[in-house]
């Protein structure tokens, strides 16, 4: 397993999106950025559709949980549900979603969804909505709310991981 290191091994593996992320935090241009943690990053998805919608990506590239030995395994879905605890306390949503797809970007990366009474059908996963919709960027926040969450999750984040 490759651990995403530097823009070089980027290129490496074929321009994973994920990896291009996390390069980016590591040179402070990422403005989703919460928090590193031992097996990941914390990051909140570019669209908040979905208030809170935050994604851990792993520090390892790798396209499957099995292929992780026991050791980072643990660690990552440890601290995994240390980040939805966190998106959970933050933003206080009736339920919380957890997916790990990897059917677009071939990288190990969790999304963390809370989900409200007031969701378009809360019973349907959020890929049942069209992406012009959940994507649209009336969803992009603007520099001060986004400041704004990102200090309340990191804020719990900090809580829990202290």
């Amino acid at each position: 397993m490759v651990v995403c290191a530097n823009i070089k091994q980027m290129s490496q593996l074929n321009d994973c999106l994920v990896c291009n992320r996390i390069n980016l935090i590591k040179i402070d241009k990422n403005p989703y950025f919460i928090k590193e943690l031992k097996s990941g990053y914390v990051v909140l998805c570019d669209y908040q559709y979905f208030y809170g919608y935050t994604i851990f990506l792993s520090k390892i590239h790798t396209d499957e949980l099995f292929k992780l030995n026991q050791n980072e395994k643990s660690l990552f879905l440890q601290e995994m549900s240390l980040v939805a605890e966190a998106v959970y306390k933050a933003f206080n949503p009736q339920k919380m979603n957890y997916e790990l797809l990897g059917n677009s970007d071939s990288h190990l990366h969790w999304h963390l969804i809370p989900r409200y009474k007031t969701d378009p059908k809360p019973e349907n996963p959020i890929w049942a909505i069209n992406p012009k919709i959940r994507n649209n960027p009336k969803y992009k926040l603007k520099m001060k709310e986004l400041e704004k969450i990102k200090w309340k999750l990191l804020f719990e984040l900090d809580k829990l991981t202290s």
